[in-house]
């Protein structure tokens, strides 16, 4: 199948609730950092880091998702991983909501990436 029959495709529910799970993932993150910020940057420069990555690799992994990229199993696998070590590091925080929040949100989108990383390879 080519990239443009590939795009052409309906997207599979799985795939649909994945770059959900992902977009979803990428606001809680962008908002626990910006909590954090508020705070006045108590959270250790680990967990923003984590933040970060896990932010951007999430849109990055949905967009891919969208436009069918070859890499998209790749980029899922990675995203999984991003999930894993930002909801790591957020339970290092467990008395914040907030961070408690993300780190559920990064668990559902973890779970999604390796399943659709799975059936894409």
């Amino acid at each position: 199948m080519t990239q443009q029959s590939a795009a052409a495709t309906p997207m599979s529910k799985e795939m649909q609730d994945c770059v959900q799970a992902c977009m979803a993932c990428h606001s809680i993150c962008e908002e626990t950092m910006s909590s954090c910020l508020r705070m006045g940057g108590q959270a250790p420069a680990q967990i923003m880091g984590a933040l970060m990555d896990c932010a951007d690799i999430t849109r990055m992994c949905a967009d891919m998702m969208m436009r069918r990229s070859p890499l998209a199993a790749e980029m899922c696998a990675m995203c999984a991983r991003a999930c894993d070590l930002c909801a790591e590091a957020c339970t290092a925080m467990p008395d914040d909501a907030q961070m408690t929040r993300c780190a559920e949100a990064c668990h559902r989108c973890a779970e999604s990436c390796r399943a659709m990383a799975g059936a894409m390879m």
